[in-house]
């Protein structure tokens, strides 16, 4: 797990995490929390792209800042076989 010390950490964890599968816990507001299932695509100095499977044959790549992370706007899982990670 990963301490919320400051956004260079998170962005260090996420960025060793690239190419893993993820759940996303997204708080939009008025208490709706929207959970999808993706892949870290790539992560960029500001922005890390997740790479979600839409249903119907269709992809999307949904973008979200490291500070979504940090203010807990977002909840990012790696899920993997053994164990799953939390960042945050």
């Amino acid at each position: 797990m990963v301490q919320k010390n400051s956004l260079a950490d998170i962005r260090a964890s996420v960025e060793n995490y690239v190419g893993r599968k993820v759940r996303l816990k997204a708080n939009k507001g008025r208490k709706k929390t929207v959970v999808k299932e993706g892949v870290i695509e790539n992560a960029y100095p500001s922005i890390f792209v997740v790479k979600i499977n839409g249903g119907y044959d269709t992809i999307r790549r949904v973008s979200y800042s490291y500070s979504d992370i940090l203010t807990e706007t977002i909840e990012v899982t790696i899920c993997d076989e053994e164990q799953k990670i939390k960042i945050s």
